[in-house]
This record gives C-alpha cells, structure tokens and sequence, in this order.
C-alpha cells in the first residue's frame, strides 16, 4: 500500500514514511514498527539498542576525519494519534494508513496521517540512510507513547544520549524554529455510581454532539474551537432539572486531542420528552451562533434510544454539573511571550459505562507554576462534586534560551538553505525537549519541522513542497555540525 510515496522527493524519506504509514503505530502499540526500524538497521550495518520504556535509539559513526566533532541527536517519536472520521471503520491496531496527494498535500483517508511524528521519525532515518552525507557522530532517538502524555521521554534511560546537539523534529511549521514549549499535566477521576432499573413512564433518548473540527489541544487551543464534551455538558446540565438520568455516555479518545463528537445515552420523564428535544433543537441553533466562523459544522442530534438502567438523577446531576462547570480552553497569555498561550486545559475524554465513570483532563503551561495553580484547581472542584481527583506527576516545560549557539548556527543555515531567516517562536505544546533537557542539561537544543495541519484529527495533512526544504534543512544542518 501507498506506493505512491515511493515516486515522491525526497525520496529516502518518503520511503521510510511508507514503513510508518504501513505499520499500525497507535500510541502503546508501537513494537511492530521499532522491530521493522531494527531490521532495517541491521541491514545497513548501524547499531541500535532500546531502553527499559522502549525507546529506539540508531547510531551511526561519523564521516572519517569528523570523528571529534560534538554528535547530533535526531528525535522524534514512533507513534501517532489514531482518530477516525465519522462513519469511517478503522482498525488503529491492524489497519495501514491510506494516503493520497490532493493540491500539493499529502492526506489520508478518513483517519488521521500520522505526519505528526511520522515525518520527523522518517526524516531522521533518511539522514542515517544517507551516504553522501559529511557528518559528525550521530543518534535517532525514537521514542514511545509521545502522544500519551510524554511516557517514553518522561521514563527515557538516564544519560542514554552521547551528543551535545539535539535537533527535534516534531514541529509543524516551515519558517520556524522553536526554542520552548510548554509544560503539562493530567488531572483525571474514576468513579462507580449505582444504577437501577428506569421507571415506568421514561423515554430512552441519545443525544449527539458532533460536526466539530477538532484538533490539538495545545497548537490550536487559541482558536476557540468547540468541544464535543463541553457542549454536551452544557446541555445536559440545563436539561437536568427534568429529571434527566444518564444511562451511557461516550466522549473523546485522546485527552491531547480536542473531542470533536460525544454522545449521551439518556432516560427522561415522558412528558418531558417535547421540552427536552425542543431545548436540543434551541442549543443547536445557539452552538451555530457561537461558534459561526469558527466551528460551523457543529451538531446536535437527537433519536430514540432503549435505556432499562441509569444512574439516579443526582448522580447525572453531580457529573453533567462537574463538567459544566470545569474550564476548558485558554486560562491565561504569556506575559513574556507576546501572543503566546501561558495555560490551558482540555477535557480530552469522558466515559459512562455501566456505572463507571471517567473523566480525564489535560492541562499545559510554559510556566510550571502556573500548571501547578490550574492542577489544583481542577482537583478542588472535583473534590468539591464528590469526586476523587487523580493527578499524574507532570511533565517540565522547555525554557528558551535564545543566546544558544545553536539557534544562531540554524539561523544561518536556514537562511542560506531557504533565502530565509526562520521566525523563532515557543509552543504552547509538550514537545519532548523539556523531559530530555532535564537528563541531558548540558545539551542544546532546537525543534523544527515542516508545515502540518489538523494534528490530531482526521483533517492532518502536511505540505509536501514543506517537507521537501525541512530536509534540505535539515541535511544541511547535519553538515554544518560536522565542522569544529
């Protein structure tokens, strides 16, 4: 599948990028790629080992005379999100990804590509495949369950990496380069609530939140995209002075990702049946409003449904309330990154399932105080509606230092590879800098990437004229790092 990447430049990096497109990859999933990675290193003589989380790292020596340069670290990550369109069946765990070209993009068929990292991973294979290149010692590291909150970084071997540069892949801009990124955290609760038979006089009602574009939670927070979890607590909140109980609830699949659909399985008093669905067909027209220009596909949908068990009325009050009341999206702007997201939080998903209940929010910020601030916060409301928050240890944010040598050094190559010079900006996202600094503090680093759009949703798409000049950039920066 996907031979057409075969007959696409650059073509070493095209060609790995078929490998990844054809290997199921979802994050935890990722052995049968890192096998294939090590075969092929095998094959061409290079020296790979894994850490105790997973990780691949691939060496290569430097070109003879460039033995006593400082070596380079390549890095990305072998997973990606798996986030399938509407109606579109897909097996994350068995299936390849589809791709197709369409004005100069590169998509996938109804799921999301995998460019994020997929791109970054295949490009720093391709420089390890490449024998014309003049180079200093180098390493790939590629990591696991990135998308996952970070857990291949976060457990990375302590000093694994031998190089004094490292150079991130994982970016999503031409003309970029970032020098920091955000920090985060997961704020999450599970609970069991009782549930009995519905009364006699009940209807059964499913209710849909979906049409909404999605995305990443943290590069396109800012754009005050709609969240399936959002909306439909809102509703249901307000709906739940008739006496609404909820039977089932499914919202969201990557607490990273902006939840695009959820869906509530309901039992409501029959004579309120007309009031509630005249109040969802009200939202729906609101929702349109609010979010005209931005997130025009939203819907509401509703249809009978069978419900013999839900929860009590107070307990769908406690829940449909809690997430009524947390916040979602910007909490706060950088003060010293003009224009720059400080904080956020997404609630990434939401589950009902025979009772059980699950909640799990994500919260980012570039500073870890502030991160900390809104972690608390989140875990006093939860603690507040009876619930019992479950905070997870975090991850650091990536301090810029923009008198870095190497900054400077990317800079002219750019500028000299491109005609140039790249903006330099800091990601309101958890990048892997952050978590590798802290084990590596003497090492500098710089992230860049080319140009990907809807990350984490089946809209990701990447600019293949983009990925042409990353790697140009990239080989050249290889090289220049290969001099004293």
């Amino acid at each position: 599948m996907n031979e057409h990447l075969e007959t696409m430049e650059p073509t070493l990096l095209w060609r790995h990028f078929r490998t990844f497109c054809n290997t199921p990859r979802p994050s935890g999933r990722e052995e049968a790629l890192a096998k294939k990675v090590e075969a092929w290193a095998d094959a061409r003589g290079l020296h790979h080992e894994r850490d105790e989380a997973g990780n691949l790292l691939l060496r290569k020596p430097a070109s003879p005379g460039h033995e006593e340069v400082p070596g380079t670290v390549l890095q990305g990550h072998l997973d990606m999100v798996s986030q399938a369109a509407p109606g579109v069946e897909h097996d994350f765990t068995r299936d390849p990804i589809e791709t197709f070209e369409q004005d100069g993009w590169l998509h996938a068929r109804g799921t999301t590509l995998g460019a994020d990292n997929g791109i970054g991973a295949a490009a720093g294979l391709a420089i390890l495949d490449d024998d014309s290149l003049t180079h200093g010692p180098l390493e790939v590291l590629l990591t696991v369950e990135e998308e996952a909150s970070l857990v291949g970084a976060i457990k990375l071997r302590e000093q694994w990496l031998q190089g004094h540069f490292l150079l991130n892949l994982d970016s999503e801009d031409e003309g970029q380069v970032y020098i920091g990124c955000a920090g985060g955290a997961s704020v999450s609760t599970e609970a069991v609530l009782a549930e009995a038979p519905v009364a006699p006089g009940m209807a059964g009602l499913k209710i849909g939140v979906h049409g909404l574009k999605g995305g990443h939670s943290g590069l396109d927070i800012h754009q005050g995209l709609g969240n399936a979890n959002c909306l439909l607590a809102r509703l249901l909140d307000h709906l739940a002075g008739t006496g609404l109980q909820l039977a089932d609830y499914d919202g969201g699949t990557m607490g990273n990702a902006i939840t695009r659909e959820a869906w509530a399985t309901v039992a409501v008093p029959r004579d309120r049946l007309e009031h509630v669905t005249g109040e969802i067909e009200r939202f729906a027209r609101l929702y349109r409003e609010e979010l005209e220009g931005v997130d025009d596909g939203v819907t509401l949908s509703h249809e009978p449904a069978s419900v013999e068990r839900a929860i009590a009325a107070a307990d769908t009050r406690r829940i449909v309330g809690v997430m009524h009341a947390l916040p979602y999206g910007v909490a706060g702007m950088s003060r010293s990154a003009p224009g720059v997201v400080e904080t956020s939080n997404n609630m990434g998903i939401v589950r009902l399932e025979q009772g059980k209940f699950r909640l799990q929010l994500m919260v980012r910020s570039l500073r870890d105080s502030a991160r900390d601030e809104l972690v608390a916060r989140l875990g006093t409301l939860l603690e507040l509606t009876g619930f019992e928050p479950r905070i997870n240890q975090g991850y650091p944010g990536w301090t810029p230092d923009p008198e870095a040598p190497l900054l400077a050094r990317f800079q002219r190559v750019h500028e000299t590879t491109t005609g140039e010079v790249p903006a330099v900006k800091i990601v309101h996202a958890g990048l892997e800098c952050g978590l590798i600094g802290a084990k590596h503090p003497e090492m500098q680093m710089i992230s860049f990437g080319p140009t990907i759009r809807g990350a984490h949703s089946p809209d990701e798409r990447v600019d293949i004229g983009a990925v042409q000049n990353f790697y140009a950039v990239l080989r050249a920066m290889v090289e220049d790092l290969a001099r004293p």
